[in-house]
């Protein structure tokens, strides 16, 4: 199969310039992006994507043996890589994608020269000493609510992942977003997500890596970011001044100017 169409590529930007490529979070597809295109896209050339199961991407090449891991959405990430032939790539991930980046870049490290991580979280479960934000019956009780009623869910938890209640056109645009994605593909996902443990996983991470995480954040509280920062040797952490899980569409400005800057200084 095509991989250009399977998770519908599209490449923007400066064509020839260092390659940024963008991955979104659960939920969600490669519009949520388009607000900070614009500012990367006078340097950089921008390669966007749809994981397979999400936006506009070949529903037909879902398998669910493939992608009830992280694991499979990695390998989304290296096959585009090796069909448009990336090299020097910056990988920038949203959510769990960060993670998925962070595999990614374990299995090909030649391909990957830096990571942007943008609200990461390597467990969302708090574990002992270790705050992932959710405990075990948190955890269960949002799956279940999920997979009995996706609709109902999304309307319910979108506006409060997205936060900025004084704004709800944000929210509405997440539960748009949660909502076409369809509820069988959306809880396998959720379940690769939310029930994942990649913290073993930042020890490989070995390239410059910028950690970006919201001042409030229901998902991944700051205590999360901090650990991911910690455990990357040499990271650096930008706590931007925003609320909620999507600081790209909640505040696209301070979010292009905290990757340019780190890009420039990567360079």
């Amino acid at each position: 199969m095509d991989v250009r169409t399977r998770n519908n590529v599209v490449v923007t930007g400066r064509r020839g310039g260092p390659v940024v490529l963008l991955a979104h979070g659960f939920g969600c597809d490669q519009n949520m992006w388009r607000l900070i295109v614009p500012a990367l896209a006078e340097d950089f050339e921008l390669v966007l994507f749809d994981y397979v199961g999400s936006g506009r991407s070949d529903l037909s090449a879902w398998r669910e043996e493939r992608y009830a891991s992280l694991d499979g959405y990695a390998r989304d990430v290296l096959e585009i890589c090796e069909e448009l032939d990336l090299h020097e790539v910056t990988f920038v991930g949203h959510s769990v994608s960060a993670m998925i980046g962070v595999l990614a870049a374990a299995a090909d490290p030649e391909r990957f020269t830096n990571l942007v991580m943008v609200a990461p979280s390597p467990r969302y479960l708090d574990d002992d000493d270790y705050r992932g934000g959710f405990s075990a019956s948190d955890i269960d009780e949002l799956l279940e609510s999920l997979e009995s009623n996706y609709l109902g869910w999304s309307a319910a938890m979108a506006p409060v992942i997205m936060g900025n209640p004084d704004r709800p056109e944000l929210g509405e645009e997440l539960t748009s977003s949660f909502c076409a994605t369809d509820p069988d593909i959306a809880r396998v996902f959720a379940r690769a997500t939310f029930l994942s443990d990649s913290r073993a996983d930042l020890a490989t991470v070995t390239v410059p890596t910028l950690v970006l995480e919201c001042a409030q954040d229901v998902i991944a509280p700051r205590e999360v970011g901090g650990y991911v920062h910690t455990t990357i040797p040499g990271s650096h952490l930008v706590t931007l001044d925003a609320t909620g899980h999507c600081p790209q569409l909640s505040a696209p400005g301070a979010t292009a100017e905290a990757i340019l800057s780190f890009l420039t200084r990567a360079r």
